[in-house]
């Protein structure tokens, strides 16, 4: 099973406009069948449908080879459910309710719809989608977990790189496009008290609003800045222990049942609460969030100091790498040097997989520039400022060690992985009940 495959399958479960999760719920006819059963998990022929057609979109050649590699591959992952079951390998509620959530967020923000409409247009309710969804996030991280469990502490050598290099056939050889080395150093523009203070006295009016008689859901639609009041009125559902910042928690522990707080901050900005129940260890609350806005005072201030960071650089009294450990805001790139990176942690980056702000604006750039302070808004919302190095650029070419050695050792080790999960497979399906449909007989996947 190839590492595209794998990688198109965890997209697939986190496609929430799937045709299995959005399918209209009708009687009289077979909507769907089982193809595949792992002791309790089940396979559709929708799933298996669903992963053939993406990658035929994607330009892969159809064939029976393909397919049957697909359905190997759903069946693996229900296995690894199974086992996981068996093995005890669980992940925290906590975190699949923090990634549906955020992949809630996503499709309520691309989908150009308000609530009702989608709701309208699937037939269903929002919380029956993000219970679906869950479902299927839940399945990604536990097999995900598996997988990290069963090929744990796996390298590969440099001759084993070598060696996976020159089994590919010359005139097979991978065709790369242009790819480029950029890095940055970001500041997130620190928000003045006077501001903190505006952000207060707007939260201190709403509260005043609501207790007058007006609702909370509506002003939180109308004034959140969380992403999933415009779904849930600013309901965040019933939280345990741990699973909130500590101030949101604090906070729920403080309130009486019904009892509006006063504003108070976090490190997502600040909020007014509502406590709506308590029980034992749990709460349910409603809120209302409004991140501060920096003035343009608290920019500027962060573009200068970006500008002496800048020349201490220009004039090599400080590399950029050790600049943007130091100094830089952004947690995924100040450990990598500054560095963007792809999935497997290689620093030379296609057109394609570049942020499209960062590409347009090297654009006009030379190889070895750093630009001048530049504001952006990060991927969380927060105001900032940045400046990039343009490190490198390589034109478009047939892959070699020399240009690709990082791209050609993940495939190495992916492959490796692949060769271990595969004869892990082997050995587990004895420890469960398989059963393919018998017009799926064919792929082989369960014969000894």
């Amino acid at each position: 099973m190839t590492t595209i495959l794998r990688r198109i399958y965890i997209m697939v479960l986190l496609v929430v406009l799937s045709s299995r999760l959005f399918a209209q719920e009708n009687q009289g006819f077979v909507v769907d069948e089982i193809i595949a059963k792992v002791d309790n998990y089940i396979v559709l022929k929708s799933d298996l449908e669903k992963v053939y057609q993406d990658y035929l979109a994607n330009g892969g050649s159809p064939s029976m080879e393909t397919r049957c590699q697909y359905l190997a591959m759903l069946v693996r992952n229900k296995l690894m459910l199974a086992k996981a079951e068996i093995d005890s390998v669980v992940v925290l509620d906590a975190e699949v309710d923090a990634n549906t959530q955020r992949r809630m967020d996503v499709i309520l923000a691309q989908s150009g719809r308000t609530v009702d409409e989608l709701e309208g247009l699937y037939g269903k309710t929002l919380e029956q989608i993000r219970n679906e969804l869950r479902d299927q996030i839940r399945e990604q991280m536990v097999v995900s977990k598996m997988e990290e469990t069963i090929t744990s502490g796996i390298a590969v050598t440099p001759s084993e790189v070598k060696k996976f290099f020159n089994k590919i056939p010359k005139d097979s050889l991978p065709y790369f496009s242009a790819s480029v080395e950029v890095a940055q150093i970001v500041k997130i523009a620190k928000v003045s008290n006077e501001q903190k203070q505006k952000t207060r006295n707007q939260l201190l009016d709403i509260r005043s609003r609501i207790l007058a008689g007006e609702s909370f859901g509506a002003l939180a639609k109308e004034f959140s800045d969380d992403p999933s009041a415009l779904s849930n009125s600013g309901e965040m559902g019933w939280s345990a222990r741990g699973r909130m910042v500590p101030e949101f928690e604090a906070m729920a522990f403080k309130l009486k049942p019904g009892e509006i707080s006063m504003p108070f901050e976090s490190a997502f900005g600040m909020h007014i609460m509502q406590l709506i129940e308590r029980r034992g260890n749990e709460y349910n609350s409603r809120h209302i969030l409004i991140s501060p806005e920096p003035s343009a005072k608290d920019l500027q201030d962060v573009t200068h100091f970006l500008d002496s960071i800048r020349t201490l650089i220009v004039n090599d009294s400080l590399t950029f790498q050790k600049a943007a450990k130091e100094f830089s805001d952004d947690v995924p790139t100040k450990g990598n040097g500054g560095f963007f990176s792809d999935p497997d942690g290689g620093t030379k980056l296609t057109v394609d997989e570049l942020d499209p702000v960062v590409f347009f604006k090297i654009d006009s750039m030379k190889v070895g520039d750093i630009s001048k302070p530049v504001a952006y808004r990060t991927d969380d919302g927060k105001n900032a400022v940045r400046i990039l190095y343009y490190k490198s650029r390589i034109p478009p070419h047939i892959a070699s060690l020399e240009e690709d050695w990082h791209r050609i050792q993940a495939a190495t080790l992916n492959e490796k992985k692949n060769r271990i999960l595969q004869k892990w497979f082997e050995k587990a399906k004895a420890d469960v009940f398989i059963n393919i449909d018998q017009n799926y007989d064919f792929c082989g996947i369960v014969r000894d």
